[in-house]
């Protein structure tokens, strides 16, 4: 019976320790040089529905269905999606729109699990008619999601969406 309890007590203890230890907030971005002046990039980025066009998500499940609510472009545009176990379900909403600088969204996650994320898309000129496009998303992990996460490298994964989805921007923007 003192077996049981001690066993009990150490995975009890190891799991507050991993709690405490573990990540309780990530972050992850990537950036690009697109060859168009700042102006012409950020009219295109700010409208959530051209997404379609250059998301990884979008190519993961080109058959979602997508509802959209309000204006895009505009701060409260909602745009939801529903997919594939790859895409899941969720929403995505304009939170703040600094013109030719950043336009702020909140993800919502309903599915394949429930998380909400905040993402940001910035824009800098870094020389005539070349714009640099930082994507980038971040969010809270809380316990016990935060253990698991020490096992998931979100940077690694995300990245590479991330990279992937900048490298179809570049190539539409610069047609």
């Amino acid at each position: 019976m003192h077996i049981v309890f001690y066993t009990l007590l150490a995975v009890f203890f190891v799991f507050v320790l991993l709690a405490l230890l573990a990540p309780k907030k990530y972050y992850v971005n990537r950036s690009i040089v697109i060859n168009k002046p700042l102006s012409d990039v950020f009219r295109y980025l700010k409208h959530i529905k051209n997404q379609d066009e250059w998301s990884p998500w979008k190519k993961k499940d080109p058959n979602m269905k997508q509802e959209f609510i309000g204006n895009d472009g505009e701060v409260g545009f909602i745009a939801k999606w529903e997919g594939n176990k790859d895409v899941g379900l969720g929403e995505q909403e304009i939170m703040s729109i600094v013109d030719d600088e950043s336009i702020e969204t909140r993800l919502r996650f309903f599915r394949p699990w429930k998380s909400e994320s905040d993402a940001a898309i910035s824009v800098s000129e870094v020389g005539v008619k070349k714009t640099k496009v930082t994507w980038g998303f971040s969010g809270v992990n809380k316990v016990p999601s935060n253990i698991f996460m020490m096992l998931y490298n979100v940077d690694k994964h995300v990245g590479k969406d991330f990279e992937e989805g900048l490298t179809s921007l570049k190539e539409i923007l610069e047609r």
